[in-house]
């Protein structure tokens, strides 16, 4: 479905380092999304494998690619130089190894149209083990901040976005809430969300979005092996609650009081079986 109306554009930022093995599926996901008001802004952190070439190719024969090619200080700063490239009105992220389902792009299109500003729209990711099989489906259908706040470790049938693949919103967004943080190297999707859903607008549609391949020597896979991915999901999901007005601060109390009790109980009738 090709939209008529041209007043939108989507800007698909790309952050890569050393990614040849990804960065030609990539850039084909994004021309099969067969969309005419796109820009793909691909932001290399000065790769010393093919990745730069492969870029090149295919910037040389599609208009709607743009790319630069420098040494960064990590992820969140490539990010924050593609926020500053971004020429459209929504922005999505696109990792290198990640994808989107077929058509996504129009899809977002329409339903931005309707939109008011600033919004986070969120749709379903697919989760794909190293098999090529999808082990899981992330929907997070409840965008409320203090439901967000208490997942993990209270409310655990809260899912958190799991990836950017699966959620646009508009620019301006970034002028609310400030860019990505720079220091910050692994939970820095979810930090994002956190401060997004307390700003804008946030919807969440049951739709198939984006597809994230969950692998071995990719950084989030490698710090979940490592037993450290959980820690930091927790910590800073605390240390925004402990920005909460008291009487939210004691109501989380009193709901983590409620989930153990309800843990030990569960334990004990356990035991009896």
């Amino acid at each position: 479905m090709k939209l008529t109306i041209k007043e939108k554009m989507i800007s698909v930022v790309t952050p890569v380092y050393n990614g040849e093995k990804f960065i030609k599926d990539c850039i084909l996901n994004v021309i099969e999304q067969d969309c005419n008001q796109v820009e793909h802004i691909i932001v290399d952190g000065n790769s010393t494998d093919k990745t730069v070439d492969i870029i090149k190719e295919y910037a040389d024969k599609y208009d709607h690619i743009r790319w630069i090619s420098e040494k960064d200080q990590g992820q969140s700063d490539a990010m924050n130089k593609g926020i500053a490239m971004a020429k459209g009105e929504i922005l999505s992220f696109l990792n290198v190894d990640d994808y989107y389902s077929p058509n996504v792009l129009n899809r977002v299109l329409e339903l931005f149209q309707s939109l008011p500003e600033p919004t986070l729209l969120v749709g379903n990711c697919n989760m794909w083990d190293q098999e090529g099989k999808i082990y899981a489906v992330n929907k997070p259908d409840n965008l409320n901040y203090f439901d967000l706040l208490t997942s993990m470790y209270i409310n655990y049938d809260i899912q958190l976005p799991t990836n950017p693949a699966a959620y646009f919103y508009h620019t301006s967004l970034h002028k609310d809430i400030g860019l990505y943080k720079v220091d910050e190297d692994y939970v820095l999707d979810l930090d994002f969300i956190l401060r997004a859903v307390k700003s804008a607008n946030s919807l969440y549609v049951d739709e198939d979005f984006g597809n994230y391949r969950y692998i071995p020597n990719s950084k989030t896979f490698e710090d979940v092996q490592r037993g450290e991915n959980h820690n930091r999901v927790i910590n800073l999901l605390k240390g925004y609650r402990n920005s909460l007005p008291i009487h939210l601060r004691i109501k989380i109390s009193l709901l983590e009081i409620k989930a153990k009790l309800k843990y030990i109980l569960w334990k004990l009738n356990l035991r009896r079986i």
